[in-house]
């Protein structure tokens, strides 16, 4: 099934960067999009990943530089009999998490500083063990090829801007208006449609991980809270791997919610509650 996903999102992604190669330059900007497309494909099946870590300036870590964490990645990966992930943190207050690599054999999980600063120890637990849930899952592939060729499409979309379309353009300024509106907007829908049942399925594979389904609540209601106050400078400039992080790092009110990567935060706390049997009271805490 992961196979047959993946195939669907190189076609659609390969699809969108055909159709906005023919709205700037004709047959000739298709075919040059097309053959951007194949190399950007087998670019993100092997290294896309080594990308978005060296876009977040990650950097790797190891037992002897962050034992507790490094420790309990390894923990929770043997428990759920994954192979282990190289490790990776990211300097930034903003606490959040995020998942790469194109299969368990070649994985990474990734955290902020300010993550293993603002959570408990129980908290991050529960964040990492969502992490491998993708892993699991073998979301990360569908992650970080999503992250690559939207970000790709979006710079299609900036060419189609800068040379105003081309002489081949065969629509003229609804063929720029399309590229620069409908292409990236694709782009999101799909990032979309992919994340938000991706991010339920791995709370709940993550909450049996852990073995507790509450860390798991209270992290995302903690991280949620302090994403919408605090700057995730990164993320913001490179807003095409949003959708990776365990929430959304991005601020909420300069994004329309209608299109999304993650579902309700608060949803996914009353599932997870729902799996621990405590009722959910009517608001989930003072970072609702």
């Amino acid at each position: 099934m992961a196979l047959v996903k993946t195939g669907m999102l190189l076609a659609a992604m390969t699809a969108l960067f055909g159709a906005a190669g023919f709205l700037i330059g004709g047959q000739t900007g298709m075919l040059v999009a097309l053959v951007m497309a194949a190399g950007m494909n087998v670019y993100a099946w092997w290294s896309s990943d080594k990308m978005v870590l060296r876009m977040h300036n990650a950097r790797i870590v190891t037992r002897a530089g962050e034992p507790e964490l490094v420790g309990m990645v390894e923990n929770l990966a043997h428990g759920a009999g994954l192979p282990v992930p190289a490790v990776y943190l990211i300097d930034s207050e903003q606490p959040n998490a995020f998942a790469t690599g194109r299969n368990p054999e070649n994985a990474a999980v990734a955290a902020t500083t300010g993550l293993l600063r603002r959570l408990t120890p129980e908290e991050v637990s529960g964040v990492m063990a969502h992490e491998l849930a993708h892993i699991k899952n073998r979301d990360t592939l569908l992650m970080t090829i999503t992250a690559t060729l939207a970000g790709a499409i979006g710079m299609l979309a900036n060419f189609a801007f800068f040379f105003r379309g081309g002489r081949d353009n065969p629509l003229g300024i609804i063929g720029l208006l399309a590229t620069l509106i409908l292409a990236p907007l694709a782009a999101s829908i799909v990032q979309m449609a992919i994340s938000r049942t991706r991010e339920y399925e791995a709370d709940r594979v993550g909450a049996e991980i852990c073995g507790q389904p509450l860390w798991l609540a209270s992290a995302l209601e903690k991280i949620a809270g302090f994403a919408a106050r605090i700057d995730n400078n990164t993320a913001e400039r490179s807003p095409a791997t949003a959708h990776m992080f365990i929430i959304n790092p991005l601020h909420a009110h300069a994004h329309d919610k209608l299109f999304s990567t993650h579902p309700s935060t608060q949803n996914r706390v009353a599932k997870l509650r729902e799996m621990a049997g405590v009722a959910s009271p009517a608001r989930s805490g003072p970072w609702s």
